[in-house]
């Protein structure tokens, strides 16, 4: 008995410490995390001037603009990667270009265009995410998704955003 208390208490121990290097290695902090429906989302601090420099050739480029995306877009979709992650994105969005899959809200790779109408792609994206029961996708309800964006993050969290959904369209 005391074994398995001792083999549980060093697990235990151990999981913490694998916890603490990892959020220590991703620059990340547990300031303002909370359980899904218990309280705000966690507020992003990321900037792309922190971002630690990619020698892979996978990175993506800051998005400038343009006819196709829709608009104006100033974000950069590799900071809008780490958005995604502490913002709580992927828990309920699937988005092939942040690794995501999760399946409670929309699908960002294939649901945008079509819920779109005429607005331009970018401001429309934008516009779902501060003001996300404006337009409800097909098959899913107003109040879902948290309205706080648009006061909990950044302009330019909101811009990597924006570029990072528009990256996978």
């Amino acid at each position: 008995m005391i074994k398995v208390l001792t083999a549980a208490l060093v697990g235990t121990i151990i999981g913490i410490i694998v916890m603490v290097v990892v959020i220590a290695l991703s620059g990340t902090d547990t300031s303002g995390a909370s359980s899904v429906g218990i309280g705000s989302l966690p507020v992003s601090t990321f900037s792309a001037s922190s971002a630690p420099s990619s020698s892979g050739g996978s990175s993506t480029p800051p998005s400038s603009g343009g006819s196709s995306s829709g608009g104006s877009v100033t974000g950069d979709a590799n900071a809008g990667k780490a958005v995604f992650a502490s913002a709580g994105c992927a828990g309920c969005h699937t988005l092939a270009q942040a690794g995501a899959t999760g399946a409670v809200g929309p699908n960002l790779d294939t649901a945008i265009k079509g819920d779109a109408g005429s607005t331009p792609l970018a401001a429309f994206i934008k516009e779902s995410i501060v003001d996300p029961n404006k337009v409800i996708a097909k098959g899913y309800t107003a109040g879902v998704m948290p309205a706080n964006f648009g006061s909990s993050l950044s302009s330019t969290d909101i811009d990597n955003l924006v570029a990072l959904i528009l990256s996978g369209q």
